[in-house]
């Protein structure tokens, strides 16, 4: 498998695969996010917008997935979106793209990642109870993934759940936050 790291901005050909990649990945899915493709092609405008970051992962040449880090505070950024084709999947892809993000942000002096995570499908445990004051954090720390929810996967990258917002995307259909710190700690 050879893969290379691009930088998306850099054609318009990366432009629109990013876009048709964005696209297909949630059409289906229950989300509303980009429900066309031309609202896909304005997030890759945002996305290669100055200051922001925006790198893909090619395989054999062809644009597979990509993601974006852009500006939340002035040494913590947000991660939106990482996506990888659907056909790709499951192979190590995303996880070698958001390493190489982390790097590029590191050398921009970026020492955390946020990240939100939505469940508008019912993936998790929190879409099945009613969160409040008297269960939020019990419920955050004791999370279980029920259909294959991308909370896993970050957290197996090393991001942390640091909250959440509940309805966020309607009832009982929860924005999940997550956080990673990049400073190598000293000892």
């Amino acid at each position: 498998m050879i893969y290379n790291i691009i930088n998306i901005a850099d054609s318009e050909k990366n432009k629109e695969d990013a876009a048709q990649i964005l696209y297909s990945a949630f059409r289906g899915k229950g989300k509303d996010a980009w429900p066309t493709l031309d609202s896909a092609r304005e997030e890759i405008a945002e996305c290669i917008a100055s200051p922001n970051i925006c790198l893909g992962i090619t395989l054999d040449d062809r644009l597979v997935g990509w993601g974006g880090l852009r500006p939340m505070y002035e040494t913590t950024w947000e991660l939106h979106p990482l996506v990888i084709d659907p056909d790709y999947q499951g192979n190590g892809l995303g996880k070698l793209l958001l390493s190489k993000i982390e790097s590029t942000a590191t050398t921009n002096r970026i020492i955390g990642i946020m990240l939100g995570t939505d469940d508008e499908t019912l993936s998790t445990s929190l879409s099945m109870t009613d969160i409040d004051e008297s269960n939020i954090f019990q419920e955050i720390k004791n999370i279980i993934n029920i259909k294959n929810h991308p909370f896993e996967f970050y957290k197996k990258c090393g991001y942390i759940i640091v909250g959440i917002v509940p309805n966020a995307n309607g009832y009982r259909k929860p924005d999940i936050w997550m956080w990673k710190n990049l400073e190598k700690k000293s000892g």
